[in-house]
């Protein structure tokens, strides 16, 4: 059945001309259709199109939208000038072309990247007599995103501070913003912030930008910060012609500063606004849309709104359980083989299935079996797992291990993370083993006694060195994953996580994957006769191998291939398949929720995003056990599995119980007793790893 052009409630958002408009545009409904559609509607009643703005987050869906638009419209009279449809950022470059002058910066003022950025913050370091041992370039650019993202300037950063680092980072911040303003330049956070500040301090400039436009549209409303909700607001108030596009149900990036309540609050800004709600959903097949209008209906705080399948019927979707993360991925992999197999008469293209996940360290294990199976895929919004700094650090570890000789993987760890060991000293042992025609490795034992190193230098070489034959020793005597545990600890290496990255996100994020890899080890052992360090490196090299092919391959695989990715990263797509991967209390919701409480309701929206991107199949898999740190812990299935199914109670015991866990007053060996409490059913363990499919067990309703 073909979509109709426009359904009741999207005519009424197209046809509402004057004064404030909500278009509340649930997944799936229609919304870039009504933005384009409304820009054409508005140009038809009289408008002039360069009297419209749309504005949105990202130049995909600016340059989109404009494409559709204009092929709405149809061809203009010669010099007429279209709609201006930008993002907030090129909204802003113009605006600040126009009035730069005034504070203080030229109209023809650069904008710096990232690595002028860099440049800069070591300047601005250096004029405060800070060294990098004490605050790194790249932790006081983040230091200053969050300020300027926050509207703070440097005299009340340095006011607010906390302790002696901030103190030192916000003297950084107001040096750096006068080596900026002494280069005539500003940062893509200052395109926003000076807006702001124009708009604050320079009513006549926010006039004559306020005046330009008698119509503005604003896309995915929901996404919006602080700073971009005060310039819609200045550029809005006097014609007060604003039509706002969101939902609220999917609102997931709060972590980057997002703010749900600009959409929930539109009313209360704008008393006399029109509100629209787009409930008809075109994507997903009528008992998919069930779960997620019963998942979100557990949100305490959203506007009142119900998905509607214009497409009914289709298979419900399957929540399935299985022994643990090797059994899910191999089970999810081998059904994937067998949808896109040539000879299946049901076959469908590898495009047509997506795997997402929570977190960034969940797709190693379906990579893996991916790659084993031979079903091409892509990973999209991250890097391969072995191509992650911490892995390739300590995976360098174990080759040296394996082979002292590896001069590549031993330079990589002779001073990761860092022990005294510095370049000149570097630079002088490679000297001494050119002379020597002996490999690094070789020359590392007379370092204490060279009379070209320092001698604390040479104490450290012998250290490290000792500490490598030591394990070397151990390699055939005690379990590989636990020789691995033991390294990490003893080279302290979250000490280099937490001196390369500032942000505890990131740092969390980070030991995950080092987590994962000694999973990875475990799991290799575990699945292996005669496992061995060579053996398991051999296989994560040839797992991590980079496919180097030219853009034309790479798009043709990308249309040819299974699509991994996280479902932050999934959002405004959609898939024919689906598998949701991970769905446990820890996962999804993530852990960091579980403790602080405070935004289960967006890990919950998130789960709705990764419903919603389902057209015809869904399938939702978790694990009863998962390794962490190479052991197998009982995990509680989430509670949004439960909330789906309409099992409220089963689905307040998960988050009771993984509250107790996450937060310390359970022990983590005890997880297994409310989770089998919170589950639908318990799956008996199967001991045998030969025949995953066996250990899967749906869970019926």
């Amino acid at each position: 059945m073909a979509e109709p052009k426009l359904n009741p409630p999207q005519r009424a958002a197209v046809t509402t001309l004057a004064g404030p408009l909500l278009v509340l545009a649930g997944a799936g409904t229609g919304k870039t259709r009504v933005i384009t559609f409304r820009i054409a509607a508005l140009i038809k009643s009289g408008i002039k199109p360069d009297r419209i703005l749309a504005v949105t987050f990202t130049n995909k869906a600016a340059k989109e939208m404009k494409h559709r638009a204009m092929a709405l419209i149809g061809k203009r009279r010669r010099g007429e000038q279209g709609p201006e449809i930008s993002t907030f950022h090129s909204l802003c470059v113009r605006v600040l072309r126009r009035h730069a002058d005034k504070l203080g910066y030229p109209k023809e003022f650069s904008i710096y990247d990232r690595g002028d950025q860099e440049t800069v913050a070591r300047s601005a370091l250096r004029d405060i007599r800070v060294g990098h041992e004490k605050l790194r370039p790249g932790d006081l650019l983040h230091a200053i995103s969050f300020w300027k993202g926050a509207s703070i300037a440097p005299d009340v950063a340095e006011t607010s501070a906390e302790d002696d680092k901030k103190q030192l980072a916000a003297m950084a911040y107001r040096r750096y913003q006068e080596h900026l303003r002494a280069s005539g330049a500003m940062d893509f956070d200052d395109l926003l912030l000076k807006t702001e500040e124009l708009f604050a301090r320079f009513p006549e400039a926010r006039f004559a930008e306020a005046t330009r436009f008698d119509h503005l549209l604003i896309d995915e409303y929901q996404d919006t910060n602080g700073l971009q909700y005060r310039i819609v607001k200045a550029l809005a108030d006097r014609h007060r012609n604003l039509c706002v596009v969101g939902d609220d149900d999917q609102s997931i990036y709060g972590w980057r500063g997002a703010e749900v309540t600009h959409i929930l609050s539109f009313q209360r800004d704008w008393p006399e606004a029109k509100v629209v709600r787009l409930e008809d959903n075109y994507r997903s097949r009528a008992p998919i849309l069930a779960l997620a209008n019963t998942l979100i209906g557990h949100n305490a705080t959203r506007h009142d709104k119900v998905l509607r399948p214009f497409r009914e019927g289709g298979e419900p979707p399957r929540f399935i359980r299985f022994e643990d993360e090797t059994s899910e991925a191999e089970s999810v992999v081998r059904e994937i083989a067998h949808r896109i197999d040539s000879e299946n008469p049901e076959r469908v293209p590898p495009s047509a299935l997506a795997i997402l996940f929570r977190t960034n360290e969940q797709p190693r294990a379906f990579e893996l079996e991916l790659r084993r199976a031979r079903v091409p895929y892509q990973l999209v919004g991250g890097l391969s797992f072995y191509d992650r700094k911490e892995i390739r650090d300590v995976l360098a570890y174990l080759k040296v291990l394996a082979n002292p000789s590896d001069e590549v993987s031993l330079l990589r760890v002779l001073n990761t993370p860092p022990r005294g060991i510095g370049a000149s000293t570097v630079e002088t042992l490679l000297e001494q083993a050119v002379s020597a025609g002996q490999p690094l490795w070789s020359v590392l034992p007379a370092a204490m006694a060279s009379g070209d190193i320092p001698h604390h230098a040479g104490e450290r070489i012998e250290a490290f060195r000792q500490m490598i034959e030591g394990y070397r020793a151990r390699l055939c005597s005690m379990p590989l994953a636990e020789l691995v545990r033991d390294l990490i600890a003893t080279v302290n290496y979250k000490s280099e996580i937490e001196r390369v990255y500032k942000n505890p996100g990131d740092v969390e994020a980070r030991w995950h994957s080092i987590e994962e890899l000694v999973n990875a080890v475990a799991q290799y052992e575990e699945r292996s006769e005669g496992a061995s360090l060579l053996g398991f490196l051999e296989e994560s090299t040839l797992a991590g191998r980079d496919e180097q092919k030219d853009d034309d391959k790479k798009k043709e695989r990308q249309l040819h291939a299974v699509t991994l990715m996280t479902m932050h990263s999934a959002k405004g797509l959609e898939f024919p398949h689906v598998y949701m991967v991970g769905m446990e209390e820890g996962l999804l919701p993530h852990s960091r929720s579980i403790i602080d409480g405070r935004s289960i309701e967006e890990e919950r929206r998130l789960c709705y995003v990764g419903v919603t991107r389902a057209q015809d199949t869904l399938t939702l898999t978790l694990c009863k056990a998962r390794m962490k740190w190479g052991k197998a812990r009982p995990q509680i299935p989430s509670r949004f599995l439960m909330e789906m199914r309409g099992e409220t109670e089963k689905a307040q015991r998960a988050a009771e119980a993984a509250e107790k866990l996450f937060r310390g007053e359970l022990p983590e060996s005890q997880g297994g007793e409310p989770a089998a409490a919170a589950a639908a059913e318990s799956a008996p363990a199967k001991k045998k790893r030969k025949k995953p499919a066996v250990r899967a067990r749906s869970l019926r309703g």
